[in-house]
This record gives structure tokens, sequence and C-alpha cells, in this order.
């Protein structure tokens, strides 16, 4: 068995910020060397997401929509009424969408789609810097 840990900093801007990470996914396993196993990953916070998705301009246009259907920005949230930072949907949004995702590994290579790409989101109504950790495992 193999571990192996890894993590970077990523400087998202604010509402719906967002960057490929999925170069920096496959660089890790190749620097691990395992062959079989999981990727873990995990964007630290409490309003960002990791998902996958094709990653160019009209797919992420039609999941930004979406996530704002689903968690307006300018509707009533009891955290801006706590706290008073405005940024009650981002929370909403981030449980949601879930900040972090595990994938396989397979005779070395992840199992992600020939269009899908690990994609990471800043909910937050202001610039955020995240950590991105991974976690490889296998032999």
């Amino acid at each position: 068995m193999i571990a192996n840990d890894y993590s970077t900093t990523l400087k998202l801007a604010a509402g719906f910020g967002h960057c490929d990470v999925t170069a920096e996914a496959v660089a890790w396993l190749q620097d691990s060397g395992v062959r079989t196993g999981t990727l873990t990953l995990q964007m630290v916070g409490s309003t960002g997401g990791l998902t996958t998705i094709e990653y160019e301009p009209g797919a992420l246009a039609d999941l930004r929509r979406v996530v704002e259907e689903l968690a307006p920005g300018d509707a009533h949230y009891e955290h801006n009424e706590r706290w008073g930072d405005g940024n009650g949907f981002s929370h909403v949004r981030s449980a949601l969408l879930k900040t972090s995702l595990a994938l396989p590994i397979v005779d070395g290579r992840l199992q992600l789609g020939t269009w899908q790409q690990i994609v990471a989101i800043n909910f937050d109504n202001r610039d955020r810097e995240r950590e991105l950790v991974g976690v490889i495992l296998g032999q």
C-alpha cells in the first residue's frame, strides 16, 4: 500500500470563480507511482465546491445558472441574519455541490471521461484563496 498526500493553493474570484484542477491531480498521481487505487480531493472551506464537468464556457454557464436557481444569492438566509456577512447562499451552494471527490485509479490513470475535468469553484461573495488537498492510496 502506498499513501501520498499533496496540496496546492487556488486563487478564485468571488461568486463563481473556478479553475480546472485536472492537470494538478494527474501530476500528483504520476508523482505517486500508484497504479491502482483512489485519489481523494478536498477543497478546504465551507463556501466552495468540487465537481466534474466539461470545462467549457457553456457547461459552466449552465451549472452556474442551475446553482443560482437552487440557492439564489438574493434569497433570505438565516446565516446572514446571524453573521451579517451576506454569504448564506454560498454555504448552501457548497453543501449542495460538496467539497470533496473520490476518483478511481486504474492502470495508473484517473478514471475520467474524455470531456470530464475536475473543477474547483468559489461560491463566496469575495475572492478566496482555497487549499486543495489530495490523498492517493493504492498500489
